[in-house]
């Protein structure tokens, strides 16, 4: 009796021991497993992280676009501010490295916008589009892009070939308002192009605005100082002569019904005017300044404008 206690005390032992033994390692190795897991896990997303930073994806800036080219193919590039379906339009440099104060104070409300996105009206879109003739740019201070006033010669009459295109033509009368193959710059007869919009620079800018529901444009020139209101001969649109008012006003430039200093022909703001845009042209005072406090506030009475 004694030897089958014995038996039974000895095989429970050995019950507890194996089965105490199983249950230890069973545990270890589902920990083992756990930690296997999330070791390979954190592994591989350092090793994402790790290839992510060496060869990050180029994204597209959701900001900037390119519009077109120019007749020497540079690139025609607008900067957007807002998502709203209806657009305001803000163009300088249609006469390149001649008017290059016209593309810094363009350059000079994209700072401003970057800085104040709170600007852009709600339902609203901003584009502006600081260098409209980059072969006229380049040809003056040897970029198409930002530059510093620093690299433009002193000269004025040094910057006159950048008013130009690469074709030699003066974009701003290649546009279908009174286009004429020949036109008038001050007293100085220009190229107005083979045919209205033969340009890539007026055909970018007439593609753009087809293909968007532009509300409002305002183009900068230099230099006279003034607010110009557009119209192709059916009369100032209301809504222009409000944006010619409301940017005179807020500025202090003298508002003017329409240019006519002497003739112009196949004029961009003009051809605004025939697409029953409302659209105002802001000419500076000089061609070396740019004037930004008045310019600041004709912005802001253009964009509050449009908040209201």
């Amino acid at each position: 009796m004694k030897n089958l206690i014995w038996w039974v005390l000895v095989l429970g032992a050995l019950i507890i021991i194996v089965g105490g033994y199983w249950l230890f390692n069973r545990d270890t190795a589902t920990d083992v497993t756990l930690d296997t897991d999330t070791q390979v896990a954190t592994s591989t997303s350092e090793n994402s992280t790790s290839t992510a930073a060496e060869n990050p994806i180029e994204e597209e800036n959701p900001s900037q676009s390119v519009i077109g080219s120019s007749a020497d193919d540079r690139d025609i590039v607008a900067y957007h501010y807002g998502t709203g379906d209806k657009e305001l339009l803000f163009i300088g440099g249609i006469h390149g490295g001649y008017e290059w104060n016209t593309a810094l104070v363009a350059f000079e409300m994209k700072s401003y916008l970057d800085k104040s996105p709170e600007k852009v009206p709600e339902g609203y879109r901003v584009t502006i589009i600081p260098v409209l003739n980059p072969d006229g740019l380049h040809k003056v201070v040897g970029t198409e892009g930002m530059f510093d006033a620093s690299d433009v010669p002193t000269s004025l009459a040094a910057t006159v070939p950048g008013r130009f295109n690469g074709n030699t033509v003066d974009l701003n009368r290649n546009f279908d308002c009174d286009w004429k193959a020949e036109g008038i710059w001050q007293n100085t007869k220009v190229s107005g192009g083979a045919s209205a919009f033969s340009e890539p620079e007026s055909q970018a800018i007439r593609d753009y605005v087809g293909s968007h529901e532009i509300a409002g444009a305002v183009v900068w020139y230099s230099a006279a100082g003034g607010v110009f209101a557009s119209n192709c001969h059916d009369g100032v649109i209301a809504e222009t002569q409000t944006l010619t008012d409301l940017y005179a006003d807020a500025s202090g430039y003298k508002a003017y019904k329409d240019f006519n200093f002497y003739e112009i022909t196949g004029d961009m703001v003009n051809w605004f005017a025939k697409e029953n845009i409302p659209a105002i042209s802001v000419l500076l005072t000089s061609h070396s300044d740019i004037e930004w406090n008045k310019n600041q506030a004709g912005i802001d009475a253009v964009l509050n404008h449009y908040a209201e």
